[in-house]
């Protein structure tokens, strides 16, 4: 993956070449190509493992249910029973994941928490999806929004929709700016809600 990096560097210092002028549009295809799901793999292995593998392969992290040890090396994915292994946590700090990706949620009943911090990729979309699938709705207890330029209040807003949610910190949201609208609409709608907001 190193020598990749490198070549794809070269590449991208040819400023002659009209296809490799622009990094971002490798990279960005590269990323859309690790987000894309496989149906019949989530069918083969199950929801977990392959949201695992989605989730690892973006550099995002997991934490499995009753283990304290977050597993972050795609090579070192547990083996095993498909069923012993239930996210129960993701930390997708710095990772690639985006909104063709989030298909790899839907089975999941375990996740208990969330932290999206620093993902350029994540969107309103994002949070849309995630606020309407019915196992997350019921699992999700703790969610850090941090540093995620594309984000809106439209997408925080979709967040109502996780009903268990006790726990949601927003912090450094340029595109968030109701704040006093956000207070009013999940002090109405979860009102057991703790949330922290580090707005400007």
């Amino acid at each position: 993956m190193m020598l990749f990096g490198k070549i794809s560097q070269q590449l991208c210092g040819f400023k002659k070449l009209p296809w490799s002028c622009d990094c971002r549009n490798f990279w960005g295809w590269l990323n859309a190509v690790f987000n894309k799901v496989d149906h019949e793999r989530i069918k083969d292995v199950g929801p977990d493992r392959a949201a695992s593998e989605w989730l690892l392969r973006c550099g995002a992290m997991v934490r499995y249910h009753g283990q304290e040890k977050w597993q972050k090396d795609y090579n070192h994915l547990p083996t095993g029973p498909l069923d012993k292994y239930k996210i129960q946590a993701i930390d997708a700090t710095d990772s690639c994941i985006m909104r063709i990706g989030f298909d790899h949620l839907e089975g999941l009943q375990h996740v208990e928490k969330i932290r999206l911090c620093k993902c350029h990729y994540i969107e309103d979309g994002c949070l849309e999806r995630l606020g309407k699938l019915e196992n997350l709705q019921k699992s999700i207890l703790e969610m850090e929004i941090i540093s995620c330029g594309n984000i809106t209040d439209k997408g925080i807003i979709a967040l109502y929709h996780l009903r268990n949610l006790k726990y949601l910190l927003l912090s450094d949201l340029p595109g968030v700016r109701e704040k006093e609208n956000l207070i009013r609409t999940f002090k109405t709608v979860l009102p057991s809600l703790e949330l922290k907001l580090d707005l400007k």
